[in-house]
């Protein structure tokens, strides 16, 4: 069994932090389950480009109000009890309203390893 507490994973190497989101990885790879969870927070006023070539993702937002703007697609609002699912890679910028950060629980497959950030195309890499 696996127990920990946000608060645990946040005072360890399981977070990592940009200019636009913090995430705190509680589940990953080495844990086995065959899927990471993080919990992430975007960044009040600030936009993320995101293109997740490797990985699917699942994400609901806890708290806070922004968009998904889908490249060469739509735009769709996010806010408390929004889910969204990134099952064809889709790349896309996150926003943050303007004073509003966003608080959002994310599924990724396959798990993540907790060392990944954004490259400059938005890209976690794939690492074994």
């Amino acid at each position: 069994m696996i127990v920990r507490t946000l608060e645990q994973c946040r005072d360890s190497e399981r977070r990592v932090a940009s200019d636009t989101w913090e995430s705190v990885r509680m589940i990953l790879k080495d844990d086995n389950m065959g899927f990471s969870f993080h919990i992430t927070t975007i960044y009040a006023d600030t936009t993320t480009h995101i293109h997740y070539k490797n990985h699917l993702e699942s994400v609901y937002c806890i708290q806070g109000e922004g968009d998904i703007e889908i490249v060469g697609g739509e735009t769709y609002p996010i806010k408390s009890g929004t889910l969204y699912v990134l099952d064809k890679h889709d790349e896309h910028f996150l926003k943050a309203n303007k004073g509003k950060e966003m608080i959002m629980a994310c599924v990724f497959n396959p798990p993540i390893t907790g060392k990944e950030t954004h490259d400059e195309n938005g890209v976690y890499p794939l690492i074994d």
